[in-house]
Protein backbone atom coordinates (compact mmCIF):
# COMPACT_ATOMS: atom_id res chain seq x y z
CA UNK A 1 0.00 0.00 0.00
CA UNK A 2 1.33 2.85 -1.14
CA UNK A 3 2.71 5.45 2.18
CA UNK A 4 1.83 8.32 3.71
CA UNK A 5 2.01 10.64 6.56
CA UNK A 6 -0.02 9.59 9.73
CA UNK A 7 -2.35 12.22 10.79
CA UNK A 8 -4.21 12.86 13.48
CA UNK A 9 -7.36 14.72 12.08
CA UNK A 10 -8.17 13.35 8.17
CA UNK A 11 -9.06 16.23 6.05
CA UNK A 12 -12.29 16.83 4.78
CA UNK A 13 -11.09 15.21 1.42
CA UNK A 14 -10.78 11.97 3.24
CA UNK A 15 -14.34 12.46 4.90
CA UNK A 16 -15.79 12.74 1.17
CA UNK A 17 -13.56 10.50 -0.12
CA UNK A 18 -15.11 7.69 2.76
CA UNK A 19 -18.92 8.99 1.69
CA UNK A 20 -17.79 8.13 -2.11
CA UNK A 21 -16.60 4.93 -0.65
CA UNK A 22 -19.98 4.60 0.97
CA UNK A 23 -22.02 4.75 -1.81
CA UNK A 24 -20.86 1.46 -3.63
CA UNK A 25 -20.65 -0.19 -0.61
CA UNK A 26 -24.31 0.23 0.13
CA UNK A 27 -25.67 -0.78 -3.27
CA UNK A 28 -23.45 -3.78 -2.99
CA UNK A 29 -25.15 -4.60 -0.09
CA UNK A 30 -28.94 -3.65 -0.51
CA UNK A 31 -28.74 -5.85 -4.07
CA UNK A 32 -28.04 -8.85 -2.17
CA UNK A 33 -31.97 -8.49 -0.11
CA UNK A 34 -33.73 -5.32 -2.30
CA UNK A 35 -35.54 -8.26 -4.26
CA UNK A 36 -37.03 -10.11 -1.06
CA UNK A 37 -40.12 -7.99 -1.22
CA UNK A 38 -39.92 -7.46 -5.40
CA UNK A 39 -40.41 -11.13 -6.12
CA UNK A 40 -44.43 -10.93 -5.92
CA UNK A 41 -44.40 -8.65 -8.63
CA UNK A 42 -41.57 -10.09 -10.48
CA UNK A 43 -43.22 -13.30 -10.66
CA UNK A 44 -46.80 -11.57 -11.96
CA UNK A 45 -44.43 -9.88 -14.77
CA UNK A 46 -42.01 -12.71 -15.71
CA UNK A 47 -43.62 -16.21 -14.47
CA UNK A 48 -40.54 -17.54 -13.61
CA UNK A 49 -40.62 -21.43 -12.27
CA UNK A 50 -39.81 -22.54 -9.01
CA UNK A 51 -36.49 -22.75 -9.70
CA UNK A 52 -35.87 -19.66 -11.51
CA UNK A 53 -37.30 -17.71 -8.89
CA UNK A 54 -34.74 -18.91 -6.31
CA UNK A 55 -31.89 -18.15 -8.93
CA UNK A 56 -33.46 -14.85 -9.35
CA UNK A 57 -32.50 -14.34 -5.83
CA UNK A 58 -29.23 -15.93 -5.10
CA UNK A 59 -27.35 -15.97 -8.27
CA UNK A 60 -26.05 -12.50 -7.24
CA UNK A 61 -24.98 -13.61 -3.72
CA UNK A 62 -23.11 -16.67 -4.95
CA UNK A 63 -21.37 -14.78 -7.44
CA UNK A 64 -20.39 -12.69 -4.67
CA UNK A 65 -19.05 -14.80 -2.44
CA UNK A 66 -17.53 -17.31 -4.36
CA UNK A 67 -15.34 -13.97 -6.52
CA UNK A 68 -14.82 -12.21 -3.27
CA UNK A 69 -11.20 -13.28 -2.33
CA UNK A 70 -9.92 -13.63 -5.55
CA UNK A 71 -10.87 -10.10 -6.38
CA UNK A 72 -8.91 -8.90 -4.04
CA UNK A 73 -5.86 -10.47 -4.63
CA UNK A 74 -6.33 -9.15 -8.16
CA UNK A 75 -6.82 -5.46 -6.73
CA UNK A 76 -3.55 -6.18 -5.11
CA UNK A 77 -1.80 -6.62 -8.34
CA UNK A 78 -3.33 -4.60 -10.64
CA UNK A 79 -4.57 -1.90 -8.73
CA UNK A 80 -7.65 -1.29 -5.89
CA UNK A 81 -9.15 2.06 -7.20
CA UNK A 82 -9.07 0.22 -11.09
CA UNK A 83 -10.61 -2.26 -9.99
CA UNK A 84 -13.32 -0.43 -8.05
CA UNK A 85 -14.11 1.83 -10.85
CA UNK A 86 -14.04 -0.75 -13.52
CA UNK A 87 -16.37 -2.91 -10.79
CA UNK A 88 -19.10 -0.10 -10.08
CA UNK A 89 -18.98 0.80 -14.36
CA UNK A 90 -19.96 -2.90 -14.71
CA UNK A 91 -22.45 -2.80 -11.90
CA UNK A 92 -24.38 -0.11 -13.34
CA UNK A 93 -24.12 -1.45 -17.06
CA UNK A 94 -25.98 -4.79 -15.26
CA UNK A 95 -28.36 -3.24 -13.03
CA UNK A 96 -29.55 -1.47 -16.14
CA UNK A 97 -29.76 -4.74 -18.23
CA UNK A 98 -31.53 -6.55 -15.25
CA UNK A 99 -34.47 -3.74 -15.17
CA UNK A 100 -35.58 -4.24 -18.75
CA UNK A 101 -34.89 -7.91 -18.51
CA UNK A 102 -37.87 -9.67 -20.77
CA UNK A 103 -37.66 -12.83 -19.56
CA UNK A 104 -36.57 -15.06 -16.64
CA UNK A 105 -33.29 -16.43 -18.19
CA UNK A 106 -31.72 -12.98 -18.62
CA UNK A 107 -32.78 -11.61 -15.37
CA UNK A 108 -30.58 -14.78 -13.82
CA UNK A 109 -27.79 -13.60 -16.12
CA UNK A 110 -27.95 -9.78 -15.34
CA UNK A 111 -28.14 -10.52 -11.67
CA UNK A 112 -25.11 -13.18 -12.05
CA UNK A 113 -22.82 -10.00 -13.80
CA UNK A 114 -24.10 -7.50 -10.85
CA UNK A 115 -22.47 -10.41 -8.71
CA UNK A 116 -19.61 -10.21 -10.27
CA UNK A 117 -19.47 -7.04 -10.27
CA UNK A 118 -20.24 -6.52 -6.62
CA UNK A 119 -17.55 -8.98 -5.96
CA UNK A 120 -14.60 -6.25 -7.50
CA UNK A 121 -16.09 -3.65 -4.84
CA UNK A 122 -15.92 -4.78 -1.53
CA UNK A 123 -12.67 -5.55 -1.23
CA UNK A 124 -11.53 -2.72 -3.13
CA UNK A 125 -13.65 -0.06 -1.36
CA UNK A 126 -12.15 -1.12 2.38
CA UNK A 127 -8.20 -0.90 0.72
CA UNK A 128 -8.74 2.38 -0.92
CA UNK A 129 -10.73 3.58 2.60
CA UNK A 130 -8.07 2.52 4.68
CA UNK A 131 -5.50 4.47 2.71
CA UNK A 132 -7.54 7.68 3.33
CA UNK A 133 -7.28 6.86 7.16
CA UNK A 134 -3.46 6.18 8.05
CA UNK A 135 -4.05 7.21 11.66
CA UNK A 136 -5.23 3.64 13.31
CA UNK A 137 -8.11 5.34 15.59
CA UNK A 138 -9.51 7.25 12.58
CA UNK A 139 -9.80 4.37 10.51
CA UNK A 140 -11.34 2.61 13.03
CA UNK A 141 -14.31 4.87 13.34
CA UNK A 142 -13.98 4.70 9.30
CA UNK A 143 -14.27 1.33 9.46
CA UNK A 144 -17.31 1.26 11.34
CA UNK A 145 -19.09 3.27 9.45
CA UNK A 146 -18.21 0.96 6.66
CA UNK A 147 -19.86 -1.95 8.70
CA UNK A 148 -22.91 0.10 9.97
CA UNK A 149 -23.73 1.06 6.02
CA UNK A 150 -23.05 -2.40 5.00
CA UNK A 151 -25.79 -3.88 7.45
CA UNK A 152 -27.85 -0.85 7.00
CA UNK A 153 -27.80 -1.90 3.50
CA UNK A 154 -29.16 -5.72 3.83
CA UNK A 155 -31.42 -4.41 6.33
CA UNK A 156 -33.51 -1.70 4.14
CA UNK A 157 -33.42 -4.08 1.19
CA UNK A 158 -36.35 -4.63 1.27
CA UNK A 159 -37.73 -1.78 2.41
CA UNK A 160 -36.45 0.47 -0.08
CA UNK A 161 -37.98 -1.98 -2.84
CA UNK A 162 -41.15 -1.92 -0.99
CA UNK A 163 -41.40 1.48 -0.92
CA UNK A 164 -40.37 2.09 -4.91
CA UNK A 165 -42.50 -0.71 -5.73
CA UNK A 166 -45.73 1.03 -4.57
CA UNK A 167 -45.65 3.74 -7.06
CA UNK A 168 -43.03 2.51 -9.82
CA UNK A 169 -42.58 -1.07 -11.85
CA UNK A 170 -40.48 -4.03 -10.59
CA UNK A 171 -37.68 -3.01 -12.52
CA UNK A 172 -37.41 0.34 -10.57
CA UNK A 173 -35.40 -1.52 -7.54
CA UNK A 174 -32.17 -1.91 -9.93
CA UNK A 175 -32.28 1.53 -11.59
CA UNK A 176 -31.66 3.50 -8.33
CA UNK A 177 -28.35 2.12 -8.65
CA UNK A 178 -27.63 4.40 -11.54
CA UNK A 179 -27.73 7.94 -9.67
CA UNK A 180 -24.74 6.05 -7.37
CA UNK A 181 -22.79 5.01 -9.76
CA UNK A 182 -22.65 7.79 -11.82
CA UNK A 183 -21.67 9.65 -8.72
CA UNK A 184 -19.05 7.28 -8.24
CA UNK A 185 -17.44 7.61 -11.02
CA UNK A 186 -17.41 11.29 -11.33
CA UNK A 187 -16.03 11.90 -7.69
CA UNK A 188 -13.75 9.04 -7.14
CA UNK A 189 -10.62 10.03 -9.60
CA UNK A 190 -10.99 13.36 -7.52
CA UNK A 191 -11.02 12.19 -3.88
CA UNK A 192 -9.45 9.27 -4.06
CA UNK A 193 -6.01 7.50 -4.62
CA UNK A 194 -5.09 4.36 -6.22
CA UNK A 195 -3.99 1.60 -3.81
CA UNK A 196 -1.56 -1.42 -4.44
CA UNK A 197 -0.13 -3.88 -2.35
CA UNK A 198 3.27 -6.13 -3.00
CA UNK A 199 1.50 -9.64 -2.62
CA UNK A 200 4.11 -12.62 -3.60
CA UNK A 201 2.66 -15.19 -5.49
CA UNK A 202 -0.13 -15.52 -8.64
CA UNK A 203 -4.01 -15.81 -8.02
CA UNK A 204 -4.60 -19.19 -8.32
CA UNK A 205 -7.00 -19.86 -11.92
CA UNK A 206 -7.61 -23.36 -11.09
CA UNK A 207 -8.84 -22.56 -7.27
CA UNK A 208 -11.25 -19.88 -8.43
CA UNK A 209 -12.86 -21.88 -11.08
CA UNK A 210 -13.02 -25.43 -8.81
CA UNK A 211 -14.44 -23.21 -6.04
CA UNK A 212 -17.34 -22.01 -8.29
CA UNK A 213 -18.49 -24.98 -10.15
CA UNK A 214 -18.71 -26.59 -6.72
CA UNK A 215 -20.76 -23.93 -5.86
CA UNK A 216 -23.26 -23.80 -8.78
CA UNK A 217 -23.13 -27.02 -9.40
CA UNK A 218 -24.45 -27.85 -5.80
CA UNK A 219 -26.63 -24.83 -5.63
CA UNK A 220 -28.25 -26.12 -8.99
CA UNK A 221 -28.76 -29.58 -7.81
CA UNK A 222 -30.38 -28.39 -4.48
CA UNK A 223 -32.96 -26.40 -6.54
CA UNK A 224 -33.90 -28.67 -8.82
CA UNK A 225 -34.68 -31.48 -6.34
CA UNK A 226 -36.75 -29.09 -4.28
CA UNK A 227 -38.42 -28.11 -7.67
CA UNK A 228 -38.68 -31.39 -9.33
CA UNK A 229 -37.70 -34.21 -7.29
CA UNK A 230 -34.60 -36.59 -7.19
CA UNK A 231 -34.03 -37.50 -10.62
CA UNK A 232 -30.91 -38.60 -11.84
CA UNK A 233 -29.84 -35.03 -13.32
CA UNK A 234 -29.35 -33.55 -9.80
CA UNK A 235 -28.46 -36.42 -8.15
CA UNK A 236 -25.61 -36.65 -10.54
CA UNK A 237 -25.16 -32.92 -10.94
CA UNK A 238 -24.96 -32.47 -6.77
CA UNK A 239 -22.36 -35.10 -6.68
CA UNK A 240 -20.24 -33.55 -9.02
CA UNK A 241 -20.33 -30.41 -7.24
CA UNK A 242 -19.20 -32.01 -4.14
CA UNK A 243 -16.79 -33.67 -5.51
CA UNK A 244 -15.63 -30.17 -7.30
CA UNK A 245 -15.76 -28.92 -3.81
CA UNK A 246 -13.51 -31.49 -2.36
CA UNK A 247 -10.84 -30.89 -4.75
CA UNK A 248 -10.81 -26.97 -4.02
CA UNK A 249 -9.98 -27.99 -0.64
CA UNK A 250 -7.69 -30.57 -1.11
CA UNK A 251 -5.88 -28.04 -3.15
CA UNK A 252 -6.12 -25.17 -0.54
CA UNK A 253 -3.97 -27.17 1.41
CA UNK A 254 -1.88 -28.30 -0.78
CA UNK A 255 -0.51 -25.02 -2.72
CA UNK A 256 1.57 -22.17 -1.40
CA UNK A 257 -0.79 -19.06 -1.47
CA UNK A 258 -3.83 -20.43 -1.30
CA UNK A 259 -7.81 -18.75 -1.88
CA UNK A 260 -8.42 -19.57 1.30
CA UNK A 261 -6.17 -20.45 4.13
CA UNK A 262 -8.55 -23.68 5.64
CA UNK A 263 -5.88 -24.30 7.86
CA UNK A 264 -7.23 -21.38 9.90
CA UNK A 265 -9.98 -23.51 11.08
CA UNK A 266 -8.34 -25.70 13.12
CA UNK A 267 -8.73 -22.52 15.67
CA UNK A 268 -12.40 -23.59 17.49
CA UNK A 269 -12.36 -19.45 18.12
CA UNK A 270 -11.98 -18.94 14.81
CA UNK A 271 -14.32 -21.83 12.97
CA UNK A 272 -17.13 -20.52 15.50
CA UNK A 273 -16.87 -16.97 14.26
CA UNK A 274 -17.03 -18.08 10.65
CA UNK A 275 -20.18 -19.94 11.32
CA UNK A 276 -21.45 -16.72 13.17
CA UNK A 277 -20.74 -15.31 9.64
CA UNK A 278 -22.58 -17.97 7.66
CA UNK A 279 -25.76 -18.90 9.53
CA UNK A 280 -27.35 -15.68 10.69
CA UNK A 281 -27.36 -14.61 7.09
CA UNK A 282 -28.83 -17.42 6.04
CA UNK A 283 -31.70 -17.42 8.10
CA UNK A 284 -32.04 -13.13 7.69
CA UNK A 285 -32.20 -13.94 4.37
CA UNK A 286 -34.65 -16.80 3.71
CA UNK A 287 -36.95 -15.62 6.50
CA UNK A 288 -36.74 -12.21 4.47
CA UNK A 289 -37.33 -13.72 1.41
CA UNK A 290 -40.09 -15.90 2.55
CA UNK A 291 -41.96 -13.38 5.14
CA UNK A 292 -42.46 -11.12 1.68
CA UNK A 293 -44.59 -13.75 0.11
CA UNK A 294 -46.11 -14.29 3.17
CA UNK A 295 -47.24 -10.83 3.69
CA UNK A 296 -48.11 -10.18 0.18
CA UNK A 297 -49.85 -13.30 -1.30
CA UNK A 298 -51.06 -15.26 2.16
CA UNK A 299 -52.35 -12.19 4.17
CA UNK A 300 -52.94 -9.86 1.46
CA UNK A 301 -50.99 -6.70 2.48
CA UNK A 302 -49.45 -4.44 -0.57
CA UNK A 303 -46.29 -4.04 -1.17
CA UNK A 304 -45.88 -0.79 0.66
CA UNK A 305 -47.85 -2.31 3.63
CA UNK A 306 -45.69 -5.10 3.75
CA UNK A 307 -42.33 -2.61 3.41
CA UNK A 308 -43.41 -0.76 6.41
CA UNK A 309 -43.91 -4.05 8.67
CA UNK A 310 -40.76 -4.63 7.56
CA UNK A 311 -39.10 -1.07 8.69
CA UNK A 312 -39.16 -1.99 12.27
CA UNK A 313 -36.71 -4.74 11.70
CA UNK A 314 -34.93 -3.19 9.87
CA UNK A 315 -34.37 -0.37 11.91
CA UNK A 316 -33.66 -2.61 15.04
CA UNK A 317 -30.94 -4.40 12.95
CA UNK A 318 -29.37 -1.13 11.84
CA UNK A 319 -29.23 0.41 15.33
CA UNK A 320 -27.44 -2.43 16.78
CA UNK A 321 -24.97 -3.01 13.92
CA UNK A 322 -24.03 0.75 15.24
CA UNK A 323 -24.01 0.05 19.14
CA UNK A 324 -22.46 -3.24 19.26
CA UNK A 325 -19.18 -2.17 19.13
CA UNK A 326 -19.29 0.17 22.24
CA UNK A 327 -21.22 -2.49 24.16
CA UNK A 328 -18.76 -5.55 23.29
CA UNK A 329 -15.87 -3.33 24.62
CA UNK A 330 -17.56 -3.84 27.92
CA UNK A 331 -19.47 -7.10 27.79
CA UNK A 332 -16.88 -8.99 25.64
CA UNK A 333 -17.29 -10.51 22.48
CA UNK A 334 -17.71 -14.04 24.00
CA UNK A 335 -21.08 -12.68 25.22
CA UNK A 336 -21.91 -11.45 22.51
CA UNK A 337 -21.43 -14.15 19.83
CA UNK A 338 -23.71 -16.60 22.51
CA UNK A 339 -26.41 -13.79 22.91
CA UNK A 340 -26.62 -13.47 19.34
CA UNK A 341 -27.57 -16.93 18.64
CA UNK A 342 -30.39 -17.28 21.07
CA UNK A 343 -32.09 -14.05 20.29
CA UNK A 344 -31.86 -15.04 16.80
CA UNK A 345 -33.30 -18.15 17.49
CA UNK A 346 -35.96 -17.19 19.40
CA UNK A 347 -37.02 -14.78 16.78
CA UNK A 348 -37.33 -17.19 14.58
CA UNK A 349 -39.15 -19.82 16.61
CA UNK A 350 -42.07 -16.79 16.88
CA UNK A 351 -42.65 -17.39 13.08
CA UNK A 352 -44.46 -20.24 14.37
CA UNK A 353 -47.27 -18.37 15.37
CA UNK A 354 -48.14 -17.24 12.18
CA UNK A 355 -50.85 -18.13 10.16
CA UNK A 356 -52.85 -18.18 7.26
CA UNK A 357 -55.12 -15.56 8.39
CA UNK A 358 -52.96 -14.05 10.50
CA UNK A 359 -50.01 -13.28 12.21
CA UNK A 360 -48.54 -9.42 10.93
CA UNK A 361 -47.82 -8.59 14.26
CA UNK A 362 -45.81 -12.08 15.33
CA UNK A 363 -44.35 -11.22 12.36
CA UNK A 364 -42.81 -7.11 13.56
CA UNK A 365 -42.18 -9.50 16.98
CA UNK A 366 -40.39 -11.89 15.10
CA UNK A 367 -38.06 -9.77 13.18
CA UNK A 368 -37.34 -7.28 15.89
CA UNK A 369 -36.19 -9.64 18.20
CA UNK A 370 -33.93 -11.76 15.68
CA UNK A 371 -32.55 -8.28 14.31
CA UNK A 372 -30.84 -7.58 17.91
CA UNK A 373 -29.16 -10.73 17.29
CA UNK A 374 -28.50 -10.03 13.54
CA UNK A 375 -27.03 -6.87 14.09
CA UNK A 376 -24.77 -8.02 17.10
CA UNK A 377 -23.37 -10.89 14.79
CA UNK A 378 -23.10 -8.80 11.90
CA UNK A 379 -20.74 -6.52 13.87
CA UNK A 380 -18.80 -8.84 15.73
CA UNK A 381 -17.72 -11.74 13.40
CA UNK A 382 -14.97 -10.15 11.68
CA UNK A 383 -13.28 -8.84 14.52
CA UNK A 384 -13.61 -12.34 16.28
CA UNK A 385 -12.38 -13.65 13.49
CA UNK A 386 -9.17 -11.60 13.12
CA UNK A 387 -8.53 -11.69 16.94
CA UNK A 388 -8.27 -15.48 17.21
CA UNK A 389 -5.46 -15.58 14.98
CA UNK A 390 -1.89 -14.54 14.66
CA UNK A 391 -1.43 -10.85 13.39
CA UNK A 392 0.30 -11.78 9.95
CA UNK A 393 -3.16 -13.56 9.71
CA UNK A 394 -5.11 -11.45 9.87
CA UNK A 395 -5.98 -10.42 6.38
CA UNK A 396 -7.06 -14.22 5.46
CA UNK A 397 -9.19 -14.52 8.44
CA UNK A 398 -11.00 -11.05 7.39
CA UNK A 399 -11.61 -12.26 3.92
CA UNK A 400 -12.70 -15.41 5.00
CA UNK A 401 -15.48 -13.99 6.96
CA UNK A 402 -16.42 -11.53 4.80
CA UNK A 403 -17.05 -14.57 2.21
CA UNK A 404 -18.75 -16.66 4.94
CA UNK A 405 -21.38 -13.42 5.15
CA UNK A 406 -21.64 -13.71 1.63
CA UNK A 407 -22.08 -17.39 0.94
CA UNK A 408 -24.57 -17.14 4.04
CA UNK A 409 -26.80 -14.80 2.07
CA UNK A 410 -27.45 -17.22 -0.71
CA UNK A 411 -27.13 -20.38 1.04
CA UNK A 412 -30.13 -19.51 3.37
CA UNK A 413 -32.43 -18.84 0.04
CA UNK A 414 -31.17 -22.12 -1.34
CA UNK A 415 -31.43 -24.28 1.46
CA UNK A 416 -34.10 -22.76 3.48
CA UNK A 417 -35.96 -21.29 0.10
CA UNK A 418 -36.07 -24.62 -1.49
CA UNK A 419 -36.76 -26.85 1.69
CA UNK A 420 -39.86 -24.67 1.52
CA UNK A 421 -40.48 -24.90 -2.46
CA UNK A 422 -40.21 -28.74 -1.62
CA UNK A 423 -42.55 -28.31 1.30
CA UNK A 424 -45.44 -26.73 -1.29
CA UNK A 425 -44.82 -29.16 -3.95
CA UNK A 426 -45.57 -32.07 -1.34
CA UNK A 427 -48.45 -30.39 0.51
CA UNK A 428 -50.28 -28.14 -2.01
CA UNK A 429 -52.34 -28.30 -4.22
CA UNK A 430 -50.50 -29.67 -7.07
CA UNK A 431 -51.75 -26.66 -9.38
CA UNK A 432 -48.55 -24.86 -10.11
CA UNK A 433 -44.86 -25.11 -8.57
CA UNK A 434 -45.31 -22.05 -6.33
CA UNK A 435 -47.54 -20.35 -4.40
CA UNK A 436 -47.68 -17.13 -6.67
CA UNK A 437 -48.07 -19.41 -9.73
CA UNK A 438 -51.14 -21.10 -8.18
CA UNK A 439 -52.64 -17.75 -7.03
CA UNK A 440 -52.08 -16.46 -10.49
CA UNK A 441 -54.14 -19.43 -11.96
CA UNK A 442 -58.04 -18.51 -12.99
CA UNK A 443 -61.29 -20.23 -11.55
CA UNK A 444 -59.65 -21.59 -8.10
CA UNK A 445 -61.72 -22.50 -5.74
CA UNK A 446 -61.67 -20.93 -2.56
CA UNK A 447 -60.74 -24.46 -1.08
CA UNK A 448 -57.64 -24.88 -3.51
CA UNK A 449 -55.90 -21.48 -2.43
CA UNK A 450 -56.53 -21.91 1.24
CA UNK A 451 -54.31 -25.15 0.48
CA UNK A 452 -52.12 -23.93 -1.16
CA UNK A 453 -51.65 -21.10 1.37
CA UNK A 454 -51.54 -23.15 4.28
CA UNK A 455 -49.31 -25.15 2.43
CA UNK A 456 -46.35 -22.24 2.24
CA UNK A 457 -47.00 -21.17 5.61
CA UNK A 458 -46.11 -25.03 6.35
CA UNK A 459 -42.78 -24.34 4.53
CA UNK A 460 -42.38 -20.87 6.08
CA UNK A 461 -42.71 -22.71 9.31
CA UNK A 462 -40.53 -25.58 8.66
CA UNK A 463 -37.80 -23.28 7.53
CA UNK A 464 -37.91 -20.97 10.25
CA UNK A 465 -37.77 -24.07 12.83
CA UNK A 466 -35.04 -25.75 11.41
CA UNK A 467 -32.67 -22.21 11.24
CA UNK A 468 -33.86 -21.81 14.79
CA UNK A 469 -32.49 -25.06 16.24
CA UNK A 470 -29.09 -24.06 14.51
CA UNK A 471 -28.81 -21.12 15.67
CA UNK A 472 -29.88 -22.46 19.41
CA UNK A 473 -27.21 -25.28 18.95
CA UNK A 474 -24.93 -22.64 17.74
CA UNK A 475 -25.11 -20.60 20.48
CA UNK A 476 -24.85 -23.61 23.46
CA UNK A 477 -21.79 -24.84 21.95
CA UNK A 478 -20.04 -21.29 21.84
CA UNK A 479 -21.43 -21.40 25.83
CA UNK A 480 -19.61 -24.22 26.70
CA UNK A 481 -16.57 -24.36 24.15
CA UNK A 482 -15.48 -20.39 24.04
CA UNK A 483 -12.88 -19.59 26.51
CA UNK A 484 -13.04 -15.77 27.42
CA UNK A 485 -10.15 -14.71 27.47
CA UNK A 486 -9.69 -16.22 23.43
CA UNK A 487 -12.20 -14.21 22.53
CA UNK A 488 -11.53 -11.07 23.95
CA UNK A 489 -9.79 -8.74 20.86
CA UNK A 490 -7.16 -7.02 23.39
CA UNK A 491 -6.09 -10.47 25.23
CA UNK A 492 -5.74 -12.21 21.97
CA UNK A 493 -3.65 -9.65 20.71
CA UNK A 494 -2.15 -7.07 22.96
CA UNK A 495 -0.98 -3.81 21.66
CA UNK A 496 -2.79 -4.30 17.98
CA UNK A 497 -6.33 -2.91 17.81
CA UNK A 498 -9.22 -4.89 16.45
CA UNK A 499 -10.41 -2.66 13.27
CA UNK A 500 -7.07 -1.91 12.62
CA UNK A 501 -5.55 -5.44 12.70
CA UNK A 502 -8.30 -6.22 10.16
CA UNK A 503 -5.97 -4.54 7.65
CA UNK A 504 -7.79 -4.59 3.75
CA UNK A 505 -9.76 -7.82 3.57
CA UNK A 506 -12.92 -6.62 4.63
CA UNK A 507 -15.21 -6.39 8.21
CA UNK A 508 -18.96 -6.73 8.54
Amino acid sequence: MNARPTSHSPDLRAWLGLLVVLGPVLLVAMDGSVLFLAMTKISEALSPTADQALWILDVYGFAVGSLLIAFGNIGDRYGRLKLLMTGTAVFGVASTGAAFAPGPELLIAFRALMGVAGATLLPSALAVLSELFTDPRQRAKAIGIFAATFAAGFAIGPVVGGQLLSGFWWGSVFLINLPVVVLFLVLAPVLLREVRATRTGRTDVLSVLLSVAGILLTVYAIKHAAAEGLTVTPVATGIVGIVTLGWFARRQLRIDHPLIDLSLFRDRVFTIAAITGLLPLAAWSATAYLGGIYLQSVLGLTVLDSALVALPGAAVLTITCIVTPALVARTGTRAALITCHFLIAAGLLLLLVTSVSSGVGWYVASTVIAGLGYGISFSVVADTAVAAVPAERAGSAAAIAETSNEIGNALGITLLGSLAALIFRLQGPDVAGTLNETLQVPGLTAAVVGDAKSAFVTGLHIAAVIAGILHAALGAFALRHLPKASTDTDDAHPGRPAQDAVGESGVR
